[in-house]
């Protein structure tokens, strides 16, 4: 069983935005050498995301107006009380929440094994600073 291990850096310079990681993802599977496996793309914080969709402009937009429907941006701590530790992103936390930790993939015949139209994105809910993405792939 071979394992291999990749991070990523992202800092994306608005509090909200979504990258597509494919190509990334694609070259660590490349690099691992692994024909047949998993991997496992996970966002390494708590106030962002990763998640498998089409790479859909008006998509991309909806998600962002559906998010900031579900949990808008409210700095003060009135609306979350996780704004009362000082913090101001109560709202980052309920979007990741949402649009989830991590995903998985299947490996075969050495790539990502993609249903239609399928991407791995990393979103962005609290952004302007450094964030890493864990890639661990595990196979033969």
């Amino acid at each position: 069983m071979k394992s291999h291990t990749k991070y990523l850096t992202l800092n994306i310079p608005e509090r909200m935005g979504f990258v597509n990681i494919t190509s990334d993802v694609d070259k660590a599977v490349k690099e691992s050498g692994v024909k047949e496996g998993l991997c496992l793309v996970n966002s390494m914080h708590i106030t962002s995301s990763v998640f498998i969709n089409d790479d859909e402009r008006g998509l991309h937009e909806d998600y962002k107006r559906w998010l900031e429907w579900l949990a808008p941006y409210d700095p003060s701590p009135t609306k979350y009380h996780h704004n009362r530790t000082g913090e101001d992103n109560g709202d980052a936390h309920h979007k990741r929440q949402v649009m989830g930790r991590e995903v998985v993939v299947a490996i075969t015949k050495g790539k990502l094994d993609f249903g239609t139209w399928e991407q791995i994105f990393y979103g962005e809910f609290d952004g302007r600073r450094d964030k890493r993405v864990l890639i661990k792939i595990i196979g033969e």
